[in-house]
């Protein structure tokens, strides 16, 4: 597969300062996929054996189920689990100890940060990939090719008053605008919220909800007035079922693509995705090693399921602060990771 080169453009320079130079500041149930053992290793070492568990994002899950199905071929003692409670509900596992690794679509909430503080967990925050936020409709919704922020906002706001999508636009169907999103526990949810509507968690709530994006796709794939979002990977797992609109964000309409999510037009629905890895978990090596594999395959593997890599030297920084063990967030808590991404 195609690696991306480190480019001169906006979110590659601002990404990379803003993750890598942070990085380096430091150093100065749900769904289940298993990746089960298969025998032994052939080397003169004793073979690598033990448990590593992650939950959390379903955003994520592509590129940690991807790592952990090729970790398993050159350690398959180990037994790698990959959960989907989505963002949220992950950081819970995460912090009361059940889990390894959080897979998260957002940085950690100032909340999160306190919990973790109180529960004794810390965490090393590393981003894995880029993702772009893809506002989809049915194939046979013939009326919608764009919609603006506003419109979204309009759509999505806790009071709305949309119930048709005549509601949005004149000249639209007399029909009902039928929502599915991410369910509240999911980052995907609340980088939306935050994104469209100002708030995170501010939403109306008459939507179909599910941490399952394969269920988003359903319903929408089903019913030719829905409107839904999802990560950019699910869509293009599925534009065979589904299509994106474009998003004008002010600058004009524009359709979320490798480009466009990588250079930071696709604007505001661009944002970096992370793992969370517990620092004293690394104590094991089984953990050790697989968070090592994720970090140098994340370029390749995340290309592969649909997202958009990082730098290289981002990857190598999030290398030297799992090495160190340099714990914390590279954000502030509450802090929208656009402000970091955008031009």
């Amino acid at each position: 597969m195609h690696r991306f080169s480190v480019r001169n453009n906006v979110m590659r320079n601002i990404a990379t300062l803003a993750l890598s130079a942070l990085l380096l500041a430091g150093c100065g149930d749900s769904g289940e996929t298993t990746s089960s053992p298969q025998g032994g290793q052939d080397n003169a070492e004793a073979p690598l054996e033990g448990k590593v568990r992650l939950d959390g994002s379903s955003t994520v899950f592509p590129i940690s189920e991807a790592v952990a199905e090729e970790f398993n071929a050159v350690a398959p003692r180990v037994r790698v689990t990959v959960g989907v409670s989505g963002t949220g509900g992950g950081f819970k596992k995460f912090i009361a100890g059940e889990t390894h690794i959080n897979d998260a679509s957002r940085s950690i909430k100032s909340s999160e940060i306190e919990r973790a503080a109180t529960a004794g967990v810390d965490y090393i925050e590393l981003p894995v990939a880029f993702d772009g936020l893809s506002v989809v409709i049915n194939p046979d919704n013939d009326w919608v090719d764009q919609l603006t922020v506003a419109e979204l906002k309009k759509i999505w706001e806790p009071e709305s008053t949309v119930e048709k999508w005549s509601d949005v636009r004149e000249g639209w169907p007399e029909e009902t605008i039928r929502l599915y999103g991410p369910g509240t526990d999911s980052g995907t949810f609340d980088y939306f919220t935050k994104a469209i509507n100002g708030e995170e968690q501010a939403s109306r709530p008459d939507f179909t909800a599910s941490e399952d994006d394969n269920v988003l796709v359903q319903g929408i794939a089903g019913d030719r007035y829905s409107l839904g979002y999802f990560g950019f990977a699910y869509y293009l797992e599925n534009r065979d079922k589904i299509k994106v609109a474009a998003i004008d964000g002010g600058d004009g309409p524009v359709i979320p693509t490798e480009e466009t999510i990588n250079n930071g037009t696709y604007a505001p629905l661009s944002r970096p995705i992370f793992i969370y890895v517990n620092p004293t978990a690394l104590d094991d090596p089984a953990v050790a090693e697989f968070v090592d594999f994720y970090l140098k395959q994340a370029g390749t593997l995340s290309s592969e399921v649909g997202y958009i890599p990082l730098p290289d030297k981002t990857y190598e920084l999030a290398l030297a602060r799992v090495a160190t063990r340099e714990t914390g967030t590279a954000y502030s808590g509450d802090t929208p990771v656009s402000t970091l991404i955008e031009d």
